[in-house]
């Protein structure tokens, strides 16, 4: 199944884009819980590179990992995406991003979600581009 989410942002497209293949800026917001520790982060960002992002939560490390398919900045992101620790799966993410006045418009597309992740996953998009909000200030 495919998930969308929109979320929108005072800062201009190119801050948002960046964030998402900067390890310093994704360390706190991508895949980040709030009761969790980020306690690895490591972005090859380029098509082809691959990157790990590991969550610490309640003592267990949650492994997010990924291929970056298609980079073109700033208007478009896909990267392949699993976590590991829940299922081998790996399914698609496309973000899209277009100037919106002095901010922009993020559109997340999220396809090859299992049915019984759907509300789960969308949920979890919806925290972690509230906290890049956060961080981008």
């Amino acid at each position: 199944m495919s998930i969308r989410v929109t979320h929108m942002f005072a800062a201009p497209p190119v801050r948002v884009f960046d964030a998402w293949l900067d390890p310093q800026s994704s360390g706190k917001w991508l895949f980040a819980t709030p009761t969790g520790q980020m306690t690895r982060c490591e972005i090859d960002p380029r098509p082809g590179g691959k990157f790990v992002l590991v969550d610490r939560r309640d003592g267990e490390d949650v492994e997010h990992v990924g291929e970056y398919l298609e980079i073109d900045r700033p208007k478009r992101l896909v990267f392949s995406f699993a976590v590991p620790k829940y299922s081998p799966l790996h399914t698609q993410v496309t973000v899209g991003i277009v100037p919106l006045g002095d901010g922009s418009e993020l559109t997340l597309t999220h396809d090859g979600v299992p049915e019984e992740w759907v509300a789960r996953t969308e949920e979890g998009w919806k925290m972690i581009l509230a906290a890049l909000e956060r961080t981008l200030g």
